[in-house]
């Protein structure tokens, strides 16, 4: 029978998108950064990555066979969220580092809520903040490109042994001024100290365009998020209004990667185009106010965090009305 003339409940618009997919979309779109991480600070950003993404596939097995579920480790959702999250780690972190915070964002933060869909943040990032709060030492140790490419061995060692470089937005923090900072080629090719993922602003721009191009992500809430980003540390700059170095806050950092990656997130962004641009708004005006106000130089994951725990009001807000429907009667 063909499937047009099927009477079924609905949604009546299909797709022929699969959760797999799509999934295995985003996989392909982290890989150009991933190459970038090994080219930029060795054989260690594989490596962690490997652990971070076995764990997080470990983790849903363990718990999915112990619960009697379905074994859902095929839909790839497990291996971007260890990907993720191991892009938003130092390339010295110990080994252990990737393993503990896997098991966090599927265990504690995907699974505890029914799994994948009903998770109300991003797993990556719920695991990063919590890996940041237990171990800040390793977590804002980082690394001069190439330091750690002595291999394996020695780029999962203690990060007290690593060559230790300011990033970007340290020195901004600290100095208020752009003098001191990279140029901005080098942190768009993503030759300067961070986390393993992040770094490069060419090798996630060319995943992003990829999601674009598959359907998987729109611009709403990225471009927003950006712009927002742009406009807030141009105008309140350290010199007085309007004097902001803003490519150096787009650049730098976390943006691009939590724009285009994780602001996206379809069970934790709004659903509405207006909700989506309200997001984007709201997690630049977030992580503007920590990078400038804050106490802390980056704001990119606390932002995102935050916008998660308010996307039901913004979906219930701009939902449009349902055709035919009218408002509720007055009760003189």
């Amino acid at each position: 029978m063909n499937n047009q003339l099927l009477v079924t409940s609905s949604p009546h618009f299909r797709s022929d998108y699969k959760i797999e997919r799509i999934m295995l979309d985003v996989v392909i779109a982290l890989l150009p950064a991933l190459i970038a991480g090994m080219v930029v600070f060795g054989v260690s950003a594989l490596t962690l990555t490997l652990i971070s993404v076995i764990s997080a596939v470990l983790t849903e097995y363990v718990i999915e066979k112990l619960l009697h579920r379905e074994i859902t480790i095929d839909d790839f959702s497990a291996v971007v969220t260890g990907m993720l999250l191991a892009f938003n780690l130092p390339p010295t972190v110990s080994w252990w580092i990737p393993a503990v915070g896997s098991f966090f964002a599927i265990a504690i933060v995907k699974m505890c809520f029914g799994g994948l869909g009903n998770n109300f943040v991003n797993p990556a990032l719920a695991a990063r903040v919590f890996l940041l709060a237990s171990w800040p030492v390793q977590m804002t140790t980082w690394t001069i490109p190439g330091a750690s490419s002595a291999g394996a061995a020695n780029a999962i060692s203690a990060a007290t042994d690593a060559m230790t470089s300011a990033t970007p937005l340290d020195i901004l923090k600290v100095a208020g001024t752009s003098s001191q900072l990279p140029s901005l080629w080098s942190m768009f090719i993503g030759n300067i100290g961070g986390t393993i993922g992040e770094t490069s602003a060419l090798a996630l721009l060319v995943g992003a365009a990829y999601l674009l191009y598959r359907g998987v992500i729109n611009l709403r809430t990225p471009l927003s998020f950006i712009a927002t980003v742009g406009l807030m540390t141009w105008i309140f700059g350290p010199e007085g209004m309007f004097t902001g170095p803003f490519m150096y806050h787009i650049l730098g950092g976390g943006l691009i990667l939590g724009a285009f990656f994780m602001a996206t997130d379809y069970p934790t962004s709004p659903v509405t185009p207006v909700g989506q641009i309200i997001m984007g708004i709201g997690c630049g005006i977030l992580t503007s106010v920590i990078r400038l106000w804050g106490g802390y130089p980056e704001g990119v994951s606390y932002s995102i965090l935050l916008m998660n725990m308010v996307t039901p009001l913004i979906d219930r807000y701009t939902m449009p009305k349902v055709f035919g429907t009218r408002g509720a009667k007055k009760i003189a």
